[in-house]
């Protein structure tokens, strides 16, 4: 059994600001990461979901880009694009508590 419910990645790539593919970073990841993991401890979720910064998900043109991976998600995870703590505090009760995917936030395949 893992040691997590959920596992939430965030992107944190940081590409230079010209870059046709973007960049999670100058999207505003970082701070929107900071949001959920003081949600989640605010929650009282700690010890049963992780949020994790992550390195390139390859994802930046649609980002900022989060990847949610549960017992119970899809192999592959749950991608999501993120622009607003209210955002990322709908993925958290929706997804991490209810067990809902966020529809609204799924992050589109082949743009």
């Amino acid at each position: 059994m893992p040691p997590y419910q959920h596992h939430v990645f965030f992107c944190t790539n940081e590409r230079a600001a010209d870059d046709p593919k973007g960049s999670c970073v100058h999207k505003g990841s970082i701070a929107l990461h900071l949001h959920a993991k003081d949600r989640c401890f605010q929650r009282g979720l700690k010890g049963s979901v992780r949020v994790n910064k992550a390195g390139c998900l390859d994802t930046c043109a649609q980002g900022p880009a989060v990847v949610v991976y549960g017992e119970k998600d899809p192999p592959g995870g749950v991608w999501y694009t993120v622009n607003t703590t209210v955002d990322v505090d709908d993925i958290i009760q929706s997804h991490l508590v209810e067990g809902n995917v966020v529809e609204r936030l799924k992050m589109k395949q082949n743009p």
